[in-house]
């Protein structure tokens, strides 16, 4: 451990090696806080779309992927990988368009493996626009700017909150019970414990808070005769990864919004990337920090892409681990190393996966609510780093507009053609090309 890094409040910088007891114990931190952002938007997924006996797998192969995804990102293969403590995990962003894309299929009589082929077929096509953007991404700073990444992130963030909130009320297969006080009461219980962890606890509960939120919120749903244990007794205990396990599906229409999304993605791994060098005391500009976010952008590319085939969703660099680091002092990408292996060792057993199906809706839209909503608060922060000009402004108004119109008025499109309709009916997407089209043409003004 160098004297520098003991001055700059490190106890481990990045290329220190800690002792092996220090390291397992980073990583069980590592993994705490980013184990429900990995296998949540699978659970989403799994329950809005009816996807069934397929979930526990599909859980198992996220939990794989990140720690495969992981190790390369920490390890840097050749020019693959940040070379950072950086922590990779299932994106939220996607979640919309893997939804509308599921829909599509389902509404012409698509099985549960039809929607998997399409949508994990889309995400493989996909990942190939963050692999060439990375290449780039130096020379994009007309659209790839913070108040089209703020944009775009916000919108997210509010149009999953519908999502959330359903399941807060009894999630969408709960019919007449949906909105029954007793799921409301369990939802807000979470929000409650979630809050009292992070404003009561310790530093190293703080990190875990949501994972807190959703075991209380379980056990006592338990009590009350909510929870269902047959997921339990239907899951296989071992299961080994089967690249494309549900075949390969593709269409045109489907495909834009998610080659956007991974256009956002590489915006957002950029931004990630950046804080995570900030914490980590290494550089934010020259050479060597380019470097690591063509590098970082690349293997966020690259490990969508291994997720595709290893039955999961895109992949992305986690933020929350950056908050780790910070609390624990260790910036180590050793540590990243027991990270990786931990999450593919949990990845080897489904039966881990089903043990998520326990969650009742409420307990889990009470926690999916709160974590919706940070999606849409960071993207508020980050446009709050930019000038309020004029041009900003009408950026901002009418992409917010578009988006959250789309989202509240969904057949506003249905005269649109298909192929139109299908691109213009994701609010992530209209939010994010509005604000591309109108960077790129509105003239710059003074600050209002």
């Amino acid at each position: 451990m160098s004297s520098e890094n003991s001055k700059t409040h490190l106890i481990y910088g990045l290329d220190d090696k800690p002792p092996l007891p220090n390291a397992i114990l980073a990583a069980i931190q590592h993994v705490l806080a980013s184990i429900v952002g990995i296998v949540t938007p699978t659970l989403i997924i799994g329950g809005v779309l009816g996807l069934g006996e397929n979930v526990p797998y599909l859980i198992a192969m996220s939990m794989f992927v990140s720690g495969v995804a992981t190790f390369i990102q920490c390890r840097r293969i050749g020019p693959v990988g940040s070379g950072l403590l950086s922590l990779q995990g299932t994106s939220f962003a996607f979640l919309g368009a893997i939804l509308a894309a599921g829909f599509a299929v389902k509404s012409q009589g698509g099985t549960p493996e039809d929607i998997l082929a399409m949508i994990f077929g889309l995400c493989l096509v996909g990942c190939l626009v963050e692999i060439i953007l990375s290449q780039f991404i130096d020379k994009l700073e007309r659209i790839v700017n913070p108040t089209v990444t703020g944009i775009v992130i916000t919108v997210i963030g509010l149009s999953l909150v519908k999502v959330g909130f359903t399941d807060f009320a009894g999630g969408a297969t709960a019919g007449e019970d949906l909105g029954r006080p007793v799921n409301l009461v369990l939802g807000s219980l979470v929000v409650v414990v979630i809050l009292v962890v992070t404003f009561v606890g310790n530093p190293m509960l703080r990190i875990s808070a949501i994972m807190i939120g959703l075991v209380v919120g379980t056990l006592i749903a338990a009590v009350l005769g909510m929870v269902d244990p047959a997921p339990l007794g239907n899951a296989q205990i071992f299961a080994l990864p089967l690249p494309l396990k549900y075949g390969f599906d593709f269409d045109i229409g489907l495909f834009l919004p998610f080659a956007f999304l991974y256009l956002v993605t590489a915006i957002e791994t950029s931004g990630d990337l950046t804080a995570n060098s900030v914490i980590s005391h290494q550089p934010i500009d020259g050479p060597l920090y380019m470097s690591r976010i063509k590098g970082g952008i690349l293997g966020d590319g690259i490990n969508s892409g291994l997720a595709a085939l290893f039955n999961t969703f895109p992949n992305t660099t986690f933020s929350q681990n950056n908050g780790v680091i910070q609390m624990t002092g260790v910036a180590s990408r050793y540590v990243g190393y027991f990270i990786a292996l931990m999450l593919v060792i949990l990845g080897l057993f489904p039966i881990i996966g089903a043990v998520f199906l326990l969650i009742p809706k409420p307990v889990l839209g009470g926690a999916t609510l709160v974590l919706f909503g940070t999606i849409a608060v960071a993207g508020i922060r980050i446009l709050a780093t930019q000038k309020t000009d004029l041009r900003r402004i009408y950026i901002m108004a009418v992409s917010f507009g578009l988006g959250l119109g789309v989202t509240l008025v969904p057949d506003a499109t249905q005269h649109l053609p298909t192929l139109l309709k299908q691109v213009v009916a994701a609010p992530i997407t209209l939010a994010g090309l509005s604000a591309i089209i109108l960077s790129l043409v509105l003239p710059e003004t003074k600050e209002a």
